[in-house]
């Protein structure tokens, strides 16, 4: 039986670095694994690839269901490499809560983008990561920048509360929006609206143009309600359609235009130290979690633990109390 070849970290960073596809795809593999031998691995390849310094956009895409957010990824990416830039496609895809599975099947959606030597898309499972994004959406985007790519956008999985988390990781949001969905501004929660940076209706060709003027009018409204997100920018609604290739040019201009500004302003940086700082809280949670569920303590006290609080012999309050006491008694 022939051994799988596992390259090692010097290895793999060169890879990266040098902008092999495969050898990305397998670093974002690894540190997706939950592998404690994979994770050490994985956050030497991800100390390395900090050092290199990079100045990618980072653009964050949501909306709501059905905006169809893949076919206007495709169609922006398609604009932006026309520029002669580089781009990766973050696609999160939601996970079962039953199975766990994911289809993925943005890479296939996009199937233009995929095929140009310029764009790496890489379709990731939630995995039940409330947040919009995976659990490892940063860390892949860190690897996507060490790689050379001179965009990243990175897909959430759709419009709500929990949305707003992709904003700790991307420099510019854009909302996706259905012609008509001015009805839907009461329900869609304000976290979302405040973090966006420019709205795009989309599918407005055809019989949508008069209903999406309408939306356009109601957005724009509900835009200069909400407290400024960055004092040196004013976000604008867009009207879009990914099949005629109308607003999309449009679109990349403004985003454009935002990077300019916010390069003027010095925001990137102070943003980007904002964006590591959140990073290192977000991997302590996640070590700590780890280290929680795998003390002798708890792992011999839980069971029980739980079985009492199912019974209602113990509250929830005390059952957690009892398990952190278990957790930092001395042995």
């Amino acid at each position: 039986m022939t051994r799988r070849y596992d390259p090692d970290v010097e290895t793999v960073v060169s890879g990266i670095m040098a902008g092999n596809r495969h050898t990305l795809s397998r670093a974002i593999t690894l540190i997706e694994s939950q592998r404690p031998d994979h994770q050490r691995k994985a956050h030497e390849i991800l100390d390395r690839c900090l050092a290199k310094k990079s100045n990618a956009i980072r653009i964050g895409i949501t909306g709501s269901p059905g905006a169809g957010k893949s076919t206007f990824i495709e169609a922006l990416g398609e604009e932006i490499i026309k520029q002669g830039l580089t781009l990766a496609v973050l696609a999160i895809d939601p996970s079962s809560q039953q199975s766990k599975g994911s289809i993925l099947g943005d890479k296939a959606r996009m199937e233009r983008l995929s095929g140009r030597k310029e764009a790496f898309i890489r379709p990731t499972a939630s995995s039940g990561y409330l947040g919009g994004t995976s659990p490892k959406t940063h860390e892949a985007i860190v690897l996507c920048e060490a790689a050379g790519y001179d965009v990243i956008l990175v897909e959430t999985v759709g419009v709500g509360q929990s949305e707003v988390l992709v904003d700790t990781m991307v420099d510019f949001i854009l909302l996706l929006m259905l012609p008509g969905s001015g009805d839907e501004l009461q329900g869609i929660k304000r976290g979302i609206m405040e973090i966006a940076d420019a709205v795009a209706i989309t599918k407005t060709d055809g019989d949508q143009s008069g209903i999406a003027a309408v939306s356009r009018a109601e957005f724009e409204a509900a835009i200069r309600m909400l407290p400024a997100k960055h004092p040196f920018w004013q976000p604008q609604v867009f009207l879009t359609s990914a099949i005629t290739g109308t607003g999309i040019t449009e679109v990349w201009q403004n985003i454009s235009e935002y990077f300019a500004q916010a390069h003027t302003q010095n925001i990137l940086e102070e943003r980007r130290r904002q964006q590591l700082k959140h990073l290192l809280y977000t991997v302590l949670e996640e070590l700590l979690k780890k280290e929680f569920f795998s003390h002798p303590e708890v792992v011999s006290a839980i069971e029980s633990v739980e079985q009492q609080v199912l019974l209602s012999q113990l509250s929830p309050f005390s059952g957690a109390s009892a398990l952190m006491d278990a957790f930092t008694r001395r042995r």
